[in-house]
């Protein structure tokens, strides 16, 4: 198991805000309990002089709020909730990718969901958060079945300005293969080109290659230079079988091996010039593995909870910082983060760290009561919580840190990330301080 190495930069306490504004997030906090204000995006930034825009997979989004793949976007209903509570964008469940002949070599992953289990979870800091264990996979119905869930979710996404994105596992070889199947790279890109472009001519597809936390318990994630060749090779791939129509994000995985070889990743997709073999985007970074936990009679599980996002925060700070190695912030890719965002509070420090969208997963799955709004969807309440919560909500802590950051008003989210990037060193030192 992985070194338990905390940030060194944290926000804690209250966020600082005056009376006034301190007064205007307490009575919106209470006043959105039974619906928040439509539309949102323009209220806020009224309001509060926030510019919640942001861009994702290369395309602007309105806010940077998402859901992360999983067994919450695997259903059209399931998006159209999304998109009526205002989600920023929204990732689908990962499909299997296959050959022409239907063939899939990744196909063990392509296991239905069973009983899926959210509970109280305590991270090795002592603090506490949630956590949910379920037994499942990716997409396990077929793959026409998945292009005519991804050609739905771009009709209701598109009526509501909300980005929906596809997820793919595609074949990667063990540490025994030496051969790579580029005929599912280029048959399920293709495929799903084909129906992004009935509803988007013209703009590339954004596209999150998965590598799922369960890859880290998988033989084939044994050996790191087979792992490192994984990031090496993948965009190419992608990128070979649809010039210029895919924008692709890798979604990193936490491996079982220390911090160290999470910087590795990091270094390796960052390594390539423009062109078919860099990716246009990263996620950093899905769920934790525990080997020796089991569920449901399978050993190993994946999970979340406060050492998520400890260990993730930590690695991308170190990332930023350099470890000693000068960094130049303009060829840094673009990030999408996910893991433990269950506040804004939370998404502001992935924000500090170069993030300009985040995906959230368990916070969906939250029972009823860890929410101050009682009415709407899921979505909608988590909205509420993110954004307008007076001491852990998102607007709360931008304020305070335009303040001391000495940031515009206006700013939009995607540029308060680069911002961050560009002056790490600077946010570092302005939260110790």
């Amino acid at each position: 198991m992985w070194e338990f190495l905390p940030p060194q930069v944290r926000l804690r306490g209250a966020p600082r805000a005056d009376e006034r504004t301190a007064r205007q997030l307490r009575e919106d906090y209470e006043r959105f309990r039974d619906g928040l204000p439509r539309p949102l995006e323009p209220y806020v930034l009224a309001t509060y002089a926030i510019n919640l825009a942001s861009a994702y997979g290369g395309l602007r989004v309105k806010n940077p709020f998402g859901k992360a793949s999983g067994q919450l976007s695997l259903a059209a209903h399931q998006v159209e909730k999304d998109a009526e509570a205002g989600l920023g964008f929204v990732v689908l469940k990962t499909v299997i990718a296959q050959d022409q002949q239907g063939e899939q070599s990744m196909r063990e992953w392509a296991i239905p969901e069973t009983r899926m289990l959210v509970e109280r979870v305590r991270g090795r800091s002592g603090e506490e958060g949630w956590t949910v264990t379920w037994k499942g996979r990716g997409w396990y119905e077929s793959f026409e079945a998945y292009r005519r869930l991804f050609d739905q979710a771009l009709v209701l996404g598109r009526a509501a300005e909300m980005v929906v994105a596809p997820s793919v596992k595609y074949h990667l070889p063990t540490p025994q293969e030496t051969s790579w199947k580029e005929e599912e790279y280029t048959f399920t890109t293709r495929a799903l080109v084909e129906t992004w472009s009935k509803h988007s001519k013209g703009l590339p597809m954004p596209l999150e290659k998965d590598f799922s936390p369960t890859l880290a318990g998988s033989e084939r994630a044994t050996q790191q230079t087979k792992i490192l060749e994984w990031l090496e090779r993948v965009p190419a791939f992608i990128h070979r079988a649809a010039p210029g129509k895919v924008c692709v994000g890798l979604k990193i995985f936490n491996t079982l091996f220390e911090d160290g070889f999470q910087l590795r990743m990091l270094e390796a997709i960052h390594a390539p010039a423009a062109g078919e073999s860099r990716a246009e985007f990263f996620v950093y970074a899905n769920r934790l593995f525990d080997p020796a936990k089991s569920f449901e009679g399978k050993m190993g599980v994946a999970y979340g909870g406060p050492d998520l996002s400890e260990r993730n925060l930590s690695v991308l700070e170190k990332f930023l910082a350099g470890q000693g190695r000068p960094r130049d912030p303009a060829k840094l890719l673009p990030l999408s983060a996910t893991g433990d965002i269950q506040s804004g509070r939370v998404a502001v420090e992935y924000l500090l760290r170069g993030a300009s969208t985040f995906q959230m997963h368990t916070l969906f799955q939250l029972p009823d009561s860890e929410f101050a709004m009682k009415s709407g969807s899921k979505t909608e309440k988590a909205l509420h919580r993110l954004l307008f919560h007076p001491q852990e909500g998102f607007l709360a802590w931008v304020l305070d840190l335009g303040r001391r950051l000495g940031w515009s008003s206006g700013l939009k989210v995607d540029e308060m990330a680069a911002w961050c990037r560009t002056n790490w060193n600077e946010v570092a030192q302005a939260l110790r301080d």
